[in-house]
């Protein structure tokens, strides 16, 4: 781990130039540039507010427009660092077959660019918290905690990803899939309540779902203004950490092969 961050560290100027170039190029020639970052997660609150709650028992949670933005924007971040993660490698090939730097660092700059991101689309969940009636609190200081635990999270699957796609193309088309079999496994349009009756490894799947951990704790601060369950987030953060740690071998043992592959 050490080893992580002195690279990290010295290749920081070249970290904060990919970031800002992650940034930057998701809304190069783009009107409306930064404000996707807004009308995104915002399109899919309206769909889902006007779908779902006709399909299931959605209607009967209290201020479902907060509770679906909760839940979709924190989807959001995973899936922008997870998707953007496991091309990197791909998309930078020329680069890396010229100049050498520490090739974790595209996949770092993906996920501090979505935080980034993320960040600004808190705004989002804020002025629904405000418009709606649910109001903010002092407990909002935990955002930042709750965030790095996810960024830990998902940079620790976007090493695995990265590297793995290199030698196998198909990783693309699974990770697509998988991402929309998680998204239903987690509680976002939906509550664990509506599962009461539901078989007991379904409910255990989802409840064990490290994301649905991370959307009850951005709930717990953002609508129900509440501490956290530091319970469920310490195990999210020490499964991140090994992720982290076992994501950073495979990464390593794998990019030895990257010139060739590429």
């Amino acid at each position: 781990m050490k080893e992580i961050f002195k690279e990290i560290y010295n290749y920081r100027e070249l970290l904060k130039t990919s970031i800002q170039k992650d940034i930057r190029g998701k809304y190069k020639a783009s009107f409306l540039g930064v404000l996707w970052s807004f009308l995104n997660p915002l399109l899919q609150v309206i769909v889902y507010w006007i779908v779902f709650p006709y399909l299931f028992r959605a209607a009967s949670i209290p201020n479902y427009l907060c509770y679906l933005v909760t839940g979709i924007i924190p989807w959001t971040f995973f899936t922008t660092v997870v998707n953007t993660s496991t091309t990197c490698i791909n998309s930078n090939a020329g680069i890396i077959k010229k100049v050498y730097f520490p090739r974790e660092i595209l996949v770092l700059s993906c996920t501090l660019s979505a935080m980034v991101n993320f960040f600004i689309s808190c705004i989002i969940i804020l002025i629904f918290c405000l418009g709606t009636g649910a109001g903010i609190s002092f407990h909002l200081i935990y955002l930042p905690i709750i965030a790095i635990i996810q960024a830990i999270l998902c940079f620790g699957i976007g090493l695995i990803l990265s590297a793995i796609n290199v030698y196998v193309r198909d990783i693309e088309n699974i990770v697509s899939f998988v991402i929309q079999m998680g998204f239903y496994g987690t509680p976002i349009i939906y509550s664990l309540d509506m599962f009461q009756n539901a078989s007991g490894i379904l409910l255990g799947l989802i409840q064990w779902n490290p994301m649905t951990k991370l959307v009850y704790a951005y709930r717990d601060i953002f609508l129900y203004h509440q501490t956290p369950d530091f319970g469920a987030l310490g195990s999210v953060l020490l499964l991140g950490v090994i992720v982290l740690v076992i994501g950073y071998w495979i990464f390593k043992k794998l990019e030895k092969g990257f010139a060739e592959e590429l």
